[in-house]
């Protein structure tokens, strides 16, 4: 997973009533958080306590900035916490649902494992339960929408964010249209900023044909090279905006300074 952020300013929405958006989005919320432990031992990662709140109520109310209601949560390791403190959604306004893991299943196997949720639903969005990006939703969306009108084998669109050190984690490769053309697993030393998955996603519903049904299976890894070695296509859609992954203690503090410098 991520270990770092980004602190740049994003677009931000305008001050006025947006439309309840008719799309649904997918939390993985199932992770064990092995390297969180140090700090959270005895919850879900994503139930991990941030200046009174867990993290996974400021992903909602992300969301929900963009009348975006409709949940699905992916949760497994302790699930009964995440279940206890949210319910159905209605204390904050939205509508969850829960699909629930019995043993871990990667992110491509849990988001498999929800497939039935999801079903006439169209294009849903997906975000990792451990980390955050400020992207503008919107144009997220917007953008995979005049991808799909343009490539009939367009499945996705994957988030990008931009970063200095590359060290910990993968990038991606783009075209000048933003097709992605490579995953690199340990990318080459650079001088520049590096464009990395975030973690959040705006997927077709065939994306989850590609997905064998109960196994691991890791969306990163597997999924999406599969996809590209099998003649489709995804995007990539490069934003601005703080990113972080509360995966790791240096992680979650990064978070948490965040919030603070955002109430001064």
């Amino acid at each position: 997973m991520l270990e770092a952020h980004a602190r740049r300013r994003d677009v931000q929405p305008r001050k006025m009533a947006l439309p309840q958006h008719d799309m649904r989005a997918v939390i993985l919320a199932g992770g064990l958080g092995t390297r969180l432990r140090s700090l959270v031992s005895d919850r879900p990662k994503p139930m991990a306590d941030i200046d009174g709140k867990p993290f996974l109520e400021y992903q909602i109310e992300f969301l929900k900035r963009y009348r975006i209601v409709h949940l699905v949560l992916c949760v497994g390791y302790l699930h009964e916490h995440i279940q206890q403190r949210f319910k159905d959604g209605t204390g904050l306004d939205v509508s969850i649902d829960y699909s629930i893991e019995d043993r871990p299943l990667g992110t491509a196997g849990a988001l498999k494992h929800a497939q039935k949720r999801l079903e006439g639903s169209g294009t849903f969005l997906v975000l990792n339960g451990d980390s955050y990006f400020e992207v503008d939703l919107r144009r997220l969306i917007q953008f995979h929408e005049r991808k799909k009108a343009e490539d009939r084998r367009c499945l996705g669109t994957i988030a990008l964010a931009e970063m200095p050190d590359v060290s910990s984690y993968g990038s991606i490769q783009t075209d000048r249209e933003g097709r992605i053309l490579s995953f690199k697993e340990k990318p080459d030393e650079s001088n520049g900023s590096i464009q990395i998955n975030a973690g959040m996603y705006v997927l077709e519903p065939d994306m989850l044909n590609w997905i064998p049904g109960s196994i691991k299976v890791s969306l990163e890894t597997e999924t999406f090279p599969s996809v590209l070695e099998g003649g489709h296509h995804l995007f990539g859609y490069p934003a601005q905006g703080f990113f972080a992954d509360i995966g790791t203690p240096d992680g979650y503090r990064r978070f948490r300074d965040y919030l603070e410098e955002r109430r001064r």
